[in-house]
């Protein structure tokens, strides 16, 4: 027994005096739970000092190879007891930049009136004050695209821009071909911009035009833009805001209007920038605009979600054991011995999936197949939800998917997924003939909306899940 004991010491002694100094320092991050950005820039500091000694952590421009540097922390990690985790995906990546285009069409200079309560302007102002890091550039767009004379700080606090911007560029028509096509070609791999819009198609000299044609027009003028770039994704964000003055329609003869209108933010970047911005806190007030009212996000991939199922809650009904080798296997799986019925929840985080809350907690918005029938009931945790015998499973996770069914045979799959289809919003806020301010939807829609955002779909593709979660069930 003692030299095998001795053997174990030394075993552990050499373990010890072999490890680097960044194994020990990412050692030191995990047990202290640090792991910040400027604990990330410490362990990069260690690599660039001894590059020899850390070449698997560099690469070939000797820029930190995250993906290395991820292995690693996953190793020494997994070694801990409990283990422990940190994803460094989001550290080391380069500053974003933000390139605004703010349009001024005859039908836009109505949104920022001195005596309304500008929330275009706002809107606007606050994405710009909440974008981290300070490269903004800010742009002017009809019929082509002007460079703003001022600064960020006058743009800010002017009350009145579309005064100052009086004379900038024919406001008569906007050349969306012309303004879309040029932010795609000169966007760069760190670049967000946003393109701040009624989002109404006002093609040059189309006033004896049929509105049929006009839509057909802009639907195929989309896809033709977009279908060149299909590495981006558009997140469109739709806001409300006062409307006092002349509003132009599709047969160019202005009309007086006083009220609520739509307006639209175009969110625009590469797929894996967008990602980026949806997983950091950070870049919240873009993501998520404090004003909005309704979004949705092109080209947005199928994503997974940590979900889990919780083996004793208030609303279970029937008994069931989760395997220990597959969480979401379900075993010796029984109904009630008075009514038959299975009932169980499952605890998933999804705050990654870019939706309102309102959407996320909407049971219809999900697809649920299941040979057993079993229905779907869907709620938000809150904290007051989560408790000592239960925070394994609640915590951190979003939304409690409640199932509820009679088992009609011996197995039974169960999936859940949330499908990528287009939100009916867009049809409720579209409209294909806005010569009419006193009709009754005019407040609320935009002509043609739904022919533009469908073109960009075409361009894109659409279909697909955001996510799909699946059970197995077991007598």
């Amino acid at each position: 027994m003692i030299p095998l004991l001795l053997l174990a010491v030394l075993s552990l002694a050499v373990t010890s005096c072999t490890q680097s100094p960044l194994d020990k320092a990412v050692k030191r991050v995990l047990v202290q739970q640090d792991t910040t950005q400027a604990q990330f820039d410490s362990l990069c500091a260690i690599i660039q000092q001894n590059p020899e000694r850390y070449r698997q952590y560099l690469t070939d421009d000797d820029q930190i190879n995250v993906v290395e540097l991820q292995a690693l922390i996953e190793r020494v990690g997994s070694d801990l007891r409990p283990p422990m985790h940190w994803n460094i995906a989001t550290y080391g990546q380069q500053e974003l930049s933000l390139t605004i285009y703010f349009e001024r069409s005859g039908s836009m200079v109505p949104y920022d009136n001195t005596g309304d309560r500008g929330q275009l302007k706002k809107a606007v102002n606050d994405i710009i004050n909440h974008f981290p890091g300070h490269k903004v550039t800010i742009n002017i767009v009809n019929d082509g695209i002007y460079p703003y004379q001022g600064t960020v700080d006058e743009f800010l606090k002017d009350r009145n821009i579309y005064a100052s911007t009086a004379g900038v560029g024919n406001s008569a028509f906007t050349d969306f071909q012309q303004i879309f096509g040029a932010i795609l070609k000169a966007q760069n791999a760190n670049n967000v911009s946003i393109v701040v819009t009624d989002l109404i198609y006002s093609p040059k000299d189309a006033s004896d035009v049929s509105i049929t044609k006009i839509l057909n027009e802009e639907n195929s003028l989309a896809t033709s833009i977009f279908r060149q770039y299909k590495g981006k994704s558009v997140l469109v964000h739709q806001l409300m805001g006062d409307y006092n003055g002349k509003y132009y329609p599709y047969t160019n003869r202005p009309v007086e209007y006083r009220g609520m209108r739509p307006f639209y933010l175009l969110v625009i970047a590469d797929t894996p920038v967008m990602d980026r911005m949806a997983a950091q806190g950070d870049y919240a007030e873009l993501m998520h605009p404090s004003q909005v009212r309704n979004s949705y996000r092109f080209n947005q991939a199928e994503a997974t979600v940590d979900y889990c199922v919780v083996p004793d809650w208030k609303d279970n009904a029937g008994r069931f054991r989760i395997d220990h080798k597959d969480a979401s296997r379900l075993l010796k799986c029984e109904g009630d011995k008075t009514t038959g019925i299975m009932c169980f929840s499952v605890a998933a985080r999804l705050d990654g999936l870019q939706k309102d809350a309102a959407f996320l907690a909407d049971a219809s918005n999900y697809r649920l197949q299941s040979t057993s029938g079993f229905q779907l009931k869907v709620t938000p945790i809150t904290p007051d939800m989560v408790t000592g015998n239960n925070k394994m499973y609640l915590d951190g996770k979003t939304h409690l998917l409640t199932l509820t069914g009679k088992m009609s045979g011996p197995r039974d799959e169960v999936s859940i997924s949330l499908p990528n289809e287009m939100p009916a919003w867009i049809e409720r806020s579209t409209s294909r003939d806005d010569t009419n301010p006193s009709a009754a939807d005019f407040s609320t829609t935009t002509l043609g909306l739904q022919e533009w955002l469908n073109g960009i779909a075409s361009a894109f593709g659409t279909g697909g899940n955001y996510t799909t979660l699946t059970l197995r069930l077991e007598h």
